[in-house]
């Protein structure tokens, strides 16, 4: 109650969403002057050699990776730019890669992390529920992290799958998929699953695979022309 919704974050959506109202959508005016005009909007650093367009989060590297996931779901990122340039697929990817390059790096040297075993986001750890990040680095892994990347990291969300089912086992799979984390460092492995971190998993992989939610979503009127209302330019408007 009484957050403020603006930007980055994983809250696009909600403003897409306004904008595309058949009858009282936000106009461009209102997504200006809070989503985009806000402090937290812009970055344009490189970390890791990799530019980041969006997220003034210059000690957490662009923030836990559920940012890149949530919006993105249905909001299909390849190709989509808004009115200033950005590109979000370029963001995803590099968002994603950075994170993956700060837990190879391993400042606070935790075991485990490497090259096949990384991914910060929000999820279980051994101190309850934690919005995991650079900044906020636990020790703890969350699959849905590196696996709901998949459309922007291929190669190394698959290598992470598979270290996390082949590596770890039955530590963190069970009747449900993954678990929703764990801390090799304090010897820590979820029994926990939740759906706000499985459904990203299902459904980007099923992204990656043929972009069938992508396209659903996209090819919905009323979502293009919120998408327009606000600025942005996406392949879909030209079908």
């Amino acid at each position: 109650m009484n957050f403020p919704v603006w930007g980055w974050n994983e809250c696009l959506i909600t403003y897409i969403m306004a904008a595309s109202s058949p009858t009282h959508p936000i106009s461009k005016s209102v997504y200006d002057g809070s989503w985009a005009g806000s402090q937290g909007f812009k970055n344009g650093n490189t970390y890791y050699g990799y530019r980041l367009p969006l997220g003034n989060y210059d000690k957490d590297k662009g923030g836990p990776l559920f940012f890149e996931q949530y919006t993105f779901q249905g909001i299909d990122p390849r190709g989509l730019t808004d009115s200033l340039g950005n590109d979000y697929f370029e963001q995803g990817r590099n968002h994603t890669l950075i994170n993956r390059a700060y837990c190879i790096e391993n400042p606070h040297h935790y075991k485990g992390y490497s090259e096949n075993c990384w991914g910060l986001t929000a999820g279980d750890s051994y101190k309850g529920y934690v919005a995991h990040s650079p900044e906020n680095d636990r020790g703890v892994i969350q699959p849905t992290a590196a696996i709901a990347s998949m459309p922007y990291t291929p190669a190394e969300s698959m290598a992470a799958m598979r270290y996390f089912y082949y590596g770890l086992g039955s530590k963190i799979w069970s009747r449900y998929g993954f678990t929703d984390g764990f801390s090799i460092e304090h010897n820590w492995y979820a029994q926990s699953h939740l759906a706000i971190d499985q459904g990203p998993i299902v459904v980007m992989l099923e992204n990656y695979r043929t972009g069938l939610l992508w396209k659903l979503f996209m090819n919905i009127p009323d979502i293009q022309r919120g998408l327009q209302r606000l600025g942005f330019s996406s392949p879909y408007f030209t079908h």
